[in-house]
């Protein structure tokens, strides 16, 4: 497919967009004047100080969490199967709700600042090693590279720009503002970002409509299976038992334990606050299918009006909905949040890298002795060392011709499990010991992984597999009763688990917050009731 044209307005749009936001980025994230010309310490850089309020807590984890490979494939999903994907969206509530009351006071009241830390605390130094080098990868490969590839693929799509020249344009533009600016940078970016995204894709799906006649044409103008979320056991893409079932362990390791996302709560003034920044994703995520994914359907019945081309290829349905319904200057907004996007993503990767580099492996193995200054600096440099392997890294993946988003999906997929089994157990169960935590993580990611691979590579047979998801459940479900059996063998040792311990002065929420806090997630609970009631 031809990519868009663009002309000096949307040209223009793109620019001032892209400017303004390295823009803000250096700007919000430099050092007070007041604070004289110190180093910035690791606090200050990884942690923003342990100072971001609410709205900044839950509007960059969103536009973290929103990719252009999301936008891109929920579009053409949507197009060729309906809602079903709104699943994976309405489905996080939960996560987020346990992240908000189970796993957040136990980071925050321990001051923890990465998730290998969490180990370190919770089980000792042989898991903090394992995670150390685990989450490293994820943060540089599946973060930074992957996002790389993908995004430079995409525009390519929508513009006709090569892929190398856009992944390196990405990767100067993410080290121009998240080097010297850190976690703060990043999130101020990504709060205005999470507003000009919602901004845009809501014109898109209200021009839509328009066009359309309304959603009453849109209802009737589709089959009824598109407006179900649960598809048949039997479904070869959703099974709803496959989908109920696995994405519990993926929610778990993606909301609450992955360091890309846990960063922005662990950097919130207190519980309160990190709490009250989970609650807000919840809310966006139950809005997400609606705005991200309806337009796809609404592209559906345009095309079946005559009043959008027809698509060769359902992953065009963004780019035909781009063109076709926003006028000049729009057009370039829109294809300006895709890349802003693909670089917020990379630069949230290198700044989790950078984090568990410089303080769980430099910090813990190399120089335990080092101060605060120091750290940050070190993690300023390897923020350009990853900025630059990155791109590497990315270039040799878009050199291959495989699904690279289905592969990124699957990878997370076959990481998950022995990382939520670990993690949970260790904030539920006292009786969990190091040994069993150690063997869970060692044996469970390589057994994880090989069965993964086997199953990629449909051997011995494709049939021989269920569907992935449900293949997450199975792992997790034999990982937790291994590691169940192996802590009653072993010695435990005395840990304090999330609801145990006494509240910190200003650190813990009064009685008022805690109210305020269950009617808010009993809210979003009722609201989601009914939403699974009406499209069931």
């Amino acid at each position: 497919m031809k990519g868009i044209d663009i002309g000096i307005i949307d040209g223009s749009a793109i620019l001032l967009y892209l400017a303004m936001l390295v823009w803000v980025g250096v700007r919000m994230g430099r050092k007070p004047a007041d604070a004289g010309a110190s180093a910035q310490t690791s606090e200050e850089l990884f942690l923003s100080s342990r100072s971001l309020p609410w709205y900044k807590v839950g509007l960059s984890i969103f536009s973290t969490n929103v990719s252009p490979s999301m936008l891109v494939a929920y579009f053409g999903a949507a197009y060729s199967t309906g809602m079903v994907l709104a699943n994976f969206e309405w489905m996080a509530w939960f996560f987020l709700l346990l992240l908000s009351y189970l796993f957040i006071p136990w980071y925050l009241r321990h001051r923890i600042s990465t998730m290998p830390e969490f180990l370190m605390k919770r089980y000792g130094s042989r898991a903090h090693r394992f995670h150390t080098y685990f989450s490293m990868f994820g943060s540089l490969v599946i973060w930074s590279s992957f996002m790389l590839c993908i995004g430079g693929k995409v525009i390519l799509q929508l513009t006709g720009i090569p892929i190398l020249w856009s992944v390196l344009i990405i990767v100067v533009i993410a080290l121009s503002y998240s080097v010297n600016g850190g976690l703060s940078a990043i999130v101020n970016t990504g709060m205005i970002q999470s507003v000009v995204l919602l901004g845009t894709s809501l014109a898109i799906l209200t021009l839509g409509l328009w066009k359309a006649g309304g959603i009453g044409p849109v209802i009737v103008g589709v089959p009824d299976s598109y407006w179900s979320i649960f598809r048949p056991a039997d479904d070869a893409a959703y099974p709803w038992h496959a989908i109920l079932l696995g994405y519990p362990v993926i929610g778990i390791w993606f909301w609450c334990t992955d360091q890309s996302i846990v960063q922005r709560t662990l950097a919130a003034k207190d519980v309160f606050h990190g709490q009250l920044g989970a609650w807000l994703v919840a809310v966006l995520k139950v809005v997400m299918p609606f705005i991200f994914i309806l337009p796809g359907i609404v592209c559906l019945v345009l095309v079946g009006q005559g009043s959008l081309p027809a698509l060769e290829n359902p992953d065009h349905a963004y780019i035909t909905m781009v063109k076709g319904l926003l006028p000049a200057g729009l057009v370039g907004l829109a294809l300006a949040t895709l890349m802003v996007s693909i670089i917020n993503d990379v630069a949230t990767g290198i700044s989790a890298f950078s984090t568990v580099f410089a303080l769980d492996f430099y910090g813990k193995r190399i120089r335990p002795d080092a101060r605060p200054e120091e750290l940050g600096r070190v993690g300023k440099r390897v923020s350009v060392l990853a900025g630059v392997v990155s791109a590497g890294i990315a270039m040799f993946f878009a050199s291959s011709d495989k699904g690279l988003f289905e592969l990124g999906q699957s990878l997370g997929t076959y990481l998950a499990p022995p990382v939520s089994t670990v993690f949970l157990l260790g904030m539920l169960w006292k009786r969990a010991t190091p040994k069993a935590a150690e063997l869970t993580l060692y044996i469970g990611t390589a057994l994880c992984l090989t069965i993964g691979f086997c199953q990629l590579k449909d051997y011995p047979s494709k049939d021989a597999w269920p569907h992935f998801m449900l293949l997450c459940f199975y792992m997790m479900l034999g990982l937790t009763a291994f590691m169940v059996a192996v802590s009653l063998l072993t010695r435990p040792v005395p840990v304090a688990l999330a609801g145990e311990g006494e509240a910190v002065e200003g650190l813990m929420p009064d009685a008022s917050r805690r109210r305020l806090m269950r009617i808010l997630w009993v809210a979003v609970a009722i609201v989601m009731a009914a939403v699974y009631i009406i499209f069931r």
